[in-house]
């Protein structure tokens, strides 16, 4: 063992260790109880960043703990290879896509392992290659032979950037997630996988992940969105009945107009002869789209000329186009009862429409609604036959009438739409679908799979090479002419099931359903809270479609989640002449601090005196991001892996600072010297229990208390930051240890033993190294250390003494003393009687183990 920790002369080793011992390779074993651990798998954009190494970290701390408990460990990686950045790359460096991608796979790989995580290379892939979409192809044409997938013109969400859908989720503050450009709405054809028919599912089967975090479950339930109330008829005057669906029927009575969306059928109608309609139907079409700016957006709308008649008491009210009416929610149409809602309320106040209340306060209390609409559930009144309900009440009576005279019926409503999976873009797997010439659209053959997509293809950045070349999209489907869908699948399709392909890699199939079913579900999953609504969703849908197309046998795809927190950094930035902001790498910056330890001065290389912007998430925007290469160059893997796992807790956010780096630096030399001065010693016999002092059994006893606790904060907690501080706790009580005696060696020797095989998930190099030169094989097949319950057991415990709660002693006392022996034993101590002596004592309180406090005067 050399005397200086290097990590430059470990890790390599190491790692080719790994390598050529496939230690990382698993099969199915029924002997062994299997754990499946799996990190979100990356993009292959050309370098890692900090929060790719704290996730794969997380995921590597799991499973390597996992495997020391005796555990069948499969850790795989792959690449989610498809999606839009590639094309930008491509279109930016006048490359094609495909050889971008591989090169970034290569370098990113080879990052994955520098950084030592210990995966299962053979079973790695990249979504964008044939032999993996092909299935998914296939499986997309069963479930098309289902009736679970169909095609329909729809109005989406378009980026006129990017020339592609978004789904809801990928539109923040009315633009696109990617680009920032604003969204417009656009018809357009699009295949829809039936998720909607999977929704009652998805939403109850969120009570069975009891391993998910709430916040992802209570995520997943708005967005699945049920809701129980009226599908009710609107007749209009010599048009097609409006179908409205509402929660709130117990407001029938005070609906004052109907409001119907940009997009309803009706408006189009309305718009035929209005050119002023017409206008504006287009710009409802392009305005802001998401769904969380309904609220506060200026309410605008305009008279369709049509009049709805109240199914029940058959007023004629006017129906309205509004902003704020969406048509891909409900049925695009809804009832308005500007009293009792606070969006009708504020149309109705800017265009003159009556206001007419029909819910009062349950309590009597007095109500206004001069200024705001009423929301609250209370009393009907106004509303004939109905007053005096609550809301219940009434939800049941209005349902009924509506259902005796058939113009409605109670009915279950969902907010989620079906998956739109169709994208404009090319780099994806093409849709597995034709059209022949008399118009009718087939899914292709599974002899004729996969549609391979060709890689050699120029892009311009605005035109899809699949739409641009006319040759590719002519085929055949049973000998006659018919052309390929041009479309390639939403990416959200390969990552909702890879993690199964993981299982079966090389399987002639989707899956091999045996060792699918001995590896799922995973067991533990890691990734970040932002994939709750979309990825996470739609994974949890399609392995319900596996399940029941015979694949699997379990309900979900993840039993444990846990989501890490983001990775921030310092971020700086000087003005420039023209009154921009220049933003400049932290590792750039020359900074002073004050004795609390914030920045007074900060300095670029250059001599610009920048401004400290805080600490915020690592971006390339902010120019913020700390490249892993270079951390790893300089202070080894071990050292940055140890730093992301002590810095804060998995699931909080993660300030970089690179003295902090520098400090797990430092406390891995501290273990590695420890390790080498005791090995250099020679071998040490095992502790003798029978003959310790009680000195050596209190050593003894914190080093077992450190196993339970390091075992219980990394196995069930999973707060592996304070399993760390743990460590080095014991750490600092070892420094300052008595090491000449036998048993002080022994008892070295095991605490040294313990602590190298606690560290091996965080830091593996190191510990590989110190395991041997403890005169250990391969810690790679090590067992996990157990608490010895003996050693547990205190013979002797501490007892504070007071007197009227000030500290007037300490006391050493049997661990079995009783109340009577320990207050004794405190009246007989010198530093009581000086304050008990001639003063009575009125009472005794006694904290069994810890304290003794005598109230006396």
């Amino acid at each position: 063992m050399q005397e200086q920790y290097r990590p430059q002369d470990i890790e390599q080793k190491v790692q080719e260790h790994w390598d050529n011992n496939k230690t990382f390779v698993v099969s199915e074993d029924p002997n062994k109880e299997k754990f499946y651990c799996l990190s979100m798998f990356p993009y292959p954009s050309g370098r890692l960043h900090m929060g790719h190494v704290r996730n794969y970290t997380i995921g590597d701390v799991i499973s390597r703990y996992q495997r020391l408990q005796g555990k069948n460990v499969m850790q795989p990686i792959g690449w989610d290879a498809f999606g839009l950045p590639a094309e930008n790359a491509a279109v930016k460096n006048n490359t094609a896509p495909a050889p971008w991608t591989y090169e970034n796979i290569e370098y990113m790989k080879n990052q994955l392992k520098l950084l030592g995580f210990g995966y299962d290379w053979s079973r790695e892939f990249a979504t964008c290659t044939p032999e993996y979409y092909r299935w998914e192809q296939e499986f997309f044409t069963k479930l098309y032979n289902k009736g679970l997938v169909y095609k329909k013109t729809s109005s989406v969400n378009w980026c006129p950037n990017d020339q592609t859908v978004l789904a809801n989720e990928q539109v923040e503050n009315g633009c696109c997630w990617r680009c920032d450009t604003p969204v417009e709405q656009k018809e357009i054809p699009q295949w829809f996988i039936k998720i909607t028919e999977y929704a009652q599912e998805l939403l109850d089967d969120l009570d069975t992940l009891d391993g998910w975090p709430e916040m992802v479950k209570t995520m997943q339930r708005n967005w699945i969105g049920r809701s129980e109330g009226v599908e009710l008829t609107f007749n209009v005057k010599g048009q097609n009945d409006l179908e409205v669906y509402t929660t709130r029927p117990d407001t029938l009575m005070g609906v004052t107009f109907v409001s119907i969306a940009a997009g309803h059928p009706l408006a189009a109608k309305a718009a035929k002869n209005n050119p002023a309609l017409a206008t504006f139907i287009d710009e409802c079409r392009n305005t802001k789209v998401a769904e969380a700016e309904l609220a506060t957006m200026e309410k605008k709308g305009m008279d369709t000329g049509f009049t709805a008649i109240h199914p029940l008491d058959g007023r004629e009210v006017p129906v309205y186009i509004a902003n704020f009416v969406l048509m891909d929610y409900g049925t695009g149409a809804v009832m308005a009862v500007p009293a009792h809602d606070q969006r009708d309320f504020e149309f109705a106040t800017k265009y003159n429409i009556d206001i007419m209340a029909v819910i009062k306060p349950e309590d009597g209390s007095e109500f206004d609604i001069s200024e705001a609409a009423f929301t609250d559930k209370g009393v009907l009144f106004n509303s004939g036959e109905f007053d005096g309900l609550n809301f219940q009440q009434a939800f049941d009576a209005i349902a009924a009438k509506l259902e005796a005279e058939g113009k409605g019926k109670k009915t279950i409503n969902f907010r989620l739409r079906d998956w739109g999976v169709s994208r404009q873009r090319y780099w994806g797997a093409p849709i597995p679908m034709v059209t022949t010439e008399d118009g009718q659209v087939h899914p292709v053959a599974a002899d004729q799979l996969p549609v391979i997509l060709p890689e050699d293809v120029v892009m311009d950045g605005v035109t899809s090479p699949l739409k641009a070349d006319l040759e590719w999209a002519k085929t055949t489907f049973n000998g006659e002419p018919a052309l390929r869908e041009t479309d390639t699948f939403d990416t959200f399709m390969e990552s909702s099931w890879y993690y199964a392909r993981y299982c079966s890699p090389q399987a002639d199939d989707i899956l091999d359903p045996a060792k699918a079913n001995y590896w799922l579900p995973v067991d533990q999953y890691v990734g970040g809270i932002e994939h709750a609504c979309m990825h996470l969703l739609y994974s949890r849908f399609f392995h319900k479609l596996l399940r029941d197309a015979g694949y699997v046998t379990s309900n979900e795809p993840f039993k444990q989640l846990l989501c890490q927190g983001m990775v921030l950094a310092d971020a700086f930035f000087y003005t420039t002449d023209k009154g921009g902001k220049e933003w400049v790498a932290p590792t750039d910056v020359i900074v002073e601090r004050d004795g609390k330890g914030r920045i007074t001065t900060a300095v670029d290389s250059k001599g610009h005196n920048v401004e400290h912007s805080g600490m915020i998430k690592m971006s390339k925007s902010k120019n913020n991001g700390i490249d892993p290469q270079e951390m790893v160059n300089k202070y080894g893997a071990d050292t940055v892996r140890l730093f992301m796992m002590f810095a804060s807790p998995a699931d909080m956010t993660l300030e970089w600072q690179e003295s902090g780096v520098e400090g797990a630096n430092r406390f891995l030399k501290r273990v590695w010297k420890l390790v080498r001065e005791h090995a250099e010693k020679g071998t040490a016999k095992t502790v003798n229990t029978t003959t310790l002092s009680n000195d050596q059994k209190a050593l003894r006893r914190d080093i077992h208390k450190t196993i339970a606790k390091v075992s219980d904060d990394i196995g069930r907690r999973q707060t592996f930051n304070t399993a760390i501080a743990a460590i080095m706790e014991l750490m600092n009580k070892l420094a300052k240890a008595p090491q000449e005696s036998v048993q002080d060696r022994a008892i070295l020797d095991e605490a040294l033993k313990a602590i190298v095989t606690m560290l091996y998930p965080m830091t593996p190099h190191i510990c590989f190294e110190m395991w041997q030169a403890l005169g250990q094989t391969d810690i790679d097949h090590a067992v996990w250390p157990q608490a010895d319950a003996a050693a547990l057991v205190e013979d002797e415990k501490l007892i504070i003494v007071q007197v009227n709660g000030k500290l007037r002693a300490k006391l050493t006392v049997a661990a079995d003393a009783t109340k009577e022996q320990v207050e004794a034993l405190a009246m007989a101590d010198e530093g009581v009687t000086r304050f008990t002596e001639g003063n009575t004592v009125r009472k005794v309180i006694y904290v069994p183990g810890k304290l003794l406090n005598i109230v006396a005067n």
